[in-house]
């Protein structure tokens, strides 16, 4: 599993969760990702570091996003390889080439579809790009 990023799962009808620890995921009532037969869905992720500090830039954050992304991909029997779809949302869209360099080196053979939107703003005022990911793995 990927370094620095704990997951833990859990099975809830014929659903296996993965769940990143986050105060928000029982009271706002979601998981960091579900895998349902051969489908793992990543719910959107920031790229907050486990202090709860963001890093400074837009690519670190995109960086440690991936970072957690991978740990939950990996906790629900899948692996970076396996992703299909990603969507990328940022606080500033002129920026992008920083979040481009990140997903080119992860997926650069792998080649998910892949979306990248700026929206007006995140959860967190601190936080600079939030993504979801889908991905195939076998059963």
């Amino acid at each position: 599993m990927t370094p620095s990023v704990k997951i833990t799962t859990t099975q809830h009808e014929g659903r296996t969760l993965a769940s990143g620890g986050s105060p928000w995921e029982a009271s706002v009532g979601y998981s960091r990702a579900v895998r349902v037969r051969d489908r793992i869905h990543v719910s959107g992720t920031v790229g907050v570091e486990a202090d709860g500090k963001y890093p400074p830039t837009l690519g670190s954050q995109t960086r440690r996003a991936f970072a957690i992304i991978a740990a939950a991909v990996e906790a629900l029997g899948g692996k970076l390889s396996d992703v299909v779809r990603t969507r990328v949302y940022v606080t500033d869209i002129s920026q992008w080439r920083q979040v481009a360099e990140v997903h080119g080196e992860l997926f650069g053979e792998i080649r998910p579809a892949m979306a990248m939107v700026q929206v007006a703003a995140l959860i967190d005022a601190e936080a600079l790009v939030e993504i979801e990911a889908e991905a195939e793995a076998e059963v």
